[in-house]
């Protein structure tokens, strides 16, 4: 059979490869279009083989968050390069992962990988396009949330597209609803920035705050070593360091003697209520600093560093007279916990040059 300019042309257009290699894949199979497309699928899973052992730590977070904040809808695309990242078959790519998972009930990537997008599985045309983009692309995880009744859920994708976050906030009165979308932005442009790692102290287990407690006391007096040889003000070394420990014994123990205090100090016992508050609250900020670091609730919030992410939810529950509660939370940031090859250039290049 003749192979036809308009016949490379039209295999071409339904696969992105190359002018030569249509040409030399309907030679392959006499001129069957429908073989020359699988022809060329084969040897584009043959290239991207070649390439699933190179380390894909770069890419792209893509988030979609519905209109109404019924569903948010977070995926991280590795790639090994951030020139690829930036290529528009890439984000192709990234764009249809998303609508493929929004879509469906996809739970996982392993479903994702069985599911079917353009009469073969998500697996095979994703190594279609790795073969295609000349890299090895793997989709890492994703999470989609969604969200009904009296819940709302936003997100947040930084403008470098590296860091995303989603965060669910729950309510009970209808009203509330068109009033939380601002402040769901809000907290989610908080947790990309600070990063928290939970949203409370309560999934801290007892044995992680009793090693993370020695470790962060050892911390602050180091640091006050070199505070003291520089004449400058000493930080405060804590007696505890998470929420969960500041029970209400130990709270009343401590109000006792700051009442003790305020008393050896001759102050009006009239102005202890006023006093008081302030006290606890800078007790409480200076024996929380695990929370502060870790979780979403216990930190300060960044538009208002003066209260934490909790202080605020309370204030706009009474605000709205209504009960405000962060239900679920999910940072991704790009390349995370992925480990990269130290890539030694002088020695590719020898390598490659034969030195």
């Amino acid at each position: 059979m003749e192979i036809t300019a308009t016949l490379v042309k039209q295999l071409r257009d339904m696969t992105d490869a190359g002018m030569m290699e249509c040409k030399k894949a309907l030679v392959e199979v006499n001129g069957d279009i429908e073989k020359a497309i699988e022809y060329l699928r084969e040897k584009g899973l043959s290239k991207a083989a070649k390439k699933a052992d190179r380390i894909a730590a770069e890419g792209t977070v893509a988030l979609k968050v519905n209109s109404d904040l019924s569903q948010a809808l977070m995926v991280e695309v590795n790639s090994e390069t951030d020139f690829v990242a930036k290529n528009d078959n890439f984000k192709e790519l990234c764009a249809k992962t998303i609508d493929i998972i929004s879509n469906s009930n996809i739970n996982s990537v392993e479903e994702l990988n069985n599911a079917k997008v353009d009469g073969a599985s998500f697996e095979e045309y994703l190594k279609s396009q790795i073969a295609k983009i000349g890299e090895n692309i793997v989709v890492r995880r994703f999470i989609n949330i969604k969200s009904n009744g009296n819940v709302i859920t936003n997100g947040y994708l930084h403008s470098n597209g590296k860091v995303g976050t989603i965060i669910s906030l729950s309510f009970n009165n209808e009203n509330s609803k068109a009033k939380l979308e601002e402040l769901s932005k809000s907290l989610c442009m908080h947790a990309a920035a600070m990063k928290p790692q939970i949203i409370s102290y309560d999934e801290f287990s007892d044995e992680f705050i009793k090693k993370e407690k020695n470790a962060l006391i050892a911390e602050i007096e180091k640091e006050n070593e070199e505070l003291k040889r520089l004449g400058k003000t000493l930080k405060v070394v804590p007696e505890y360091i998470s929420k969960k420990e500041l029970n209400d014994e130990v709270l009343s123990k401590k109000e006792a003697q700051f009442k003790e205090s305020l008393k050896e100090q001759k102050k009006p016992e009239a102005i202890w209520d006023k006093i008081l508050p302030g006290l606890i609250d800078r007790f409480i900020a200076d024996n929380t600093l695990l929370d502060q670091r870790l979780t979403l609730l216990g930190q300060f919030f960044v538009m208002d560093d003066k209260k934490t992410i909790a202080q605020i939810l309370d204030e706009k529950s009474k605000e709205l007279n209504d009960t405000i509660t962060i239900t679920s939370y999910t940072r991704y940031e790009l390349g995370e916990g992925i480990e990269k090859k130290e890539e030694d250039f002088a020695k590719e290049v020898a390598n490659q040059l034969n030195l």
